[in-house]
């Protein structure tokens, strides 16, 4: 029976991707569900997985830097919100990866390739990983890590860790925090370019919300959607062109 491990620091696309894997690959025994590359690489330690899905970007320890302390005992999958390097992973010798939000059919190729590749020894990732590792911090930087917001009468600096979510106003974008909320002029478009795209997906037109705020998700009807956050009273509208981010979760 072919083992696994799946390492991400969102819990509800860990979760999303575990159920996945149980439906369409049964015989798949997935030993731990971890949140940081330090901890996937003690869980590989432990249990010694054929296969590690690894998320490229997660605290303590990114998902590269983990894949090159588990070295070749495992075969590595890249669970990714950035195709640049999802695409150079595979293309480079990587066994696959998968773009989040996870697609069924992308899924059900990659489990084709592993059923095919699992009884041979995984490829030799030393080389590419170092390639990676080099342009991974660059490429974080590059996004938005606060925004200066008007309070009142007064502008503070609020970090883009802290925000649940932003939403479009007449003239202005609300910012919306566990503290509160405050107002800046620029627009939802503007930071959908500007932000992470693992950390904060548009649900709406005009909004995005921090995927780690995220409770849940439920259905209004067949087009529309509603999110419950984890420390906001509120709901959030899901509008039909982007129900996809939450299919089977």
């Amino acid at each position: 029976m072919p083992t696994a491990l799946i390492a991400d620091d969102e819990p509800l696309l860990a979760d999303q991707l575990r159920r996945k894997l149980a439906q369409l690959w049964p015989e798949l025994e997935i030993r731990a569900v971890v949140s940081s590359g330090r901890a996937a690489v003690d869980a590989a330690a432990d249990h010694h997985p054929d296969i590690c899905f690894l998320d490229i970007r997660m605290p303590v320890m990114n998902g590269i830097e983990a894949a090159r302390l588990i070295g070749g005992e495992s075969r590595v999958v890249f669970v990714t919100a950035y195709d640049e390097y999802a695409i150079d992973a595979f293309e480079r010798g990587a066994v696959d990866y998968l773009l989040k939000p996870i697609a069924e059919d992308r899924l059900r190729a990659t489990i084709a390739r592993l059923r095919a590749a699992v009884a041979q020894p995984p490829a030799d990732l030393s080389t590419l990983l170092s390639q990676l590792a080099g342009r991974l911090q660059p490429q974080a930087s590059a996004y938005l890590s606060w925004v200066r917001a008007g309070v009142g009468d007064t502008v503070r600096l609020i970090a883009i860790e802290d925000v649940l979510f932003f939403q479009a106003g007449d003239k202005y974008t609300r910012v919306v925090t566990r503290t509160g909320e405050a107002w800046i002029r620029t627009t939802i478009k503007e930071l959908a370019a500007s932000l992470d795209p693992a950390r904060f997906w548009q649900v709406h037109r005009s909004t995005l919300v921090n995927v780690r705020e995220i409770a849940s998700m439920e259905r209004t009807n067949r087009d529309s959607g509603e999110l419950r956050l984890k420390d906001h009273p509120g709901r959030i509208d899901v509008s039909r062109g982007y129900l996809h981010r939450f299919r089977q979760m």
